[in-house]
């Protein structure tokens, strides 16, 4: 039987008045301590727009939707569609106030769930 695991968001991508940020969840707010030194992170994140049996089943894509990319496989692809919906992004850390972390940019929707940080 293949293992199925749980995951929960820590927190929120959240985009307005021109600024992006990740504002975790306060009771993870411990978990920030140190996050104001570093120049940058990887956010992971759960593409949840695409969260269906049919966009998870698809394996093969044209890169950028564009067909005049060759078919690659999802695991080759920076695809939002794929097996388990972890994405991955690099961000510039701008400040951190309380528990919100202001980001340069990222490339995920506003209110998309954030799993988790790291450095």
């Amino acid at each position: 039987m293949t293992p199925v695991y749980e995951v929960s968001p820590i927190g929120w991508v959240r985009k307005r008045d021109g600024r992006t940020m990740i504002e975790v969840d306060e009771q993870y707010r411990p978990a920030l301590l140190g996050l104001d030194e570093l120049d940058a992170i990887w956010v992971l994140y759960w593409f949840d727009r695409n969260d269906t049996a049919n966009q998870r089943a698809i394996l093969q894509v044209h890169p950028r939707g564009d067909p005049d990319n060759p078919l690659r496989g999802v695991f080759a692809t920076r695809a939002p569609v794929r097996p388990n919906l972890i994405a991955m992004s690099r961000c510039r850390v701008l400040s951190v106030d309380h528990n919100v972390i202001v980001i340069d940019d990222i490339d995920a929707f506003p209110d998309t769930p954030v799993l988790d940080i790291k450095p």
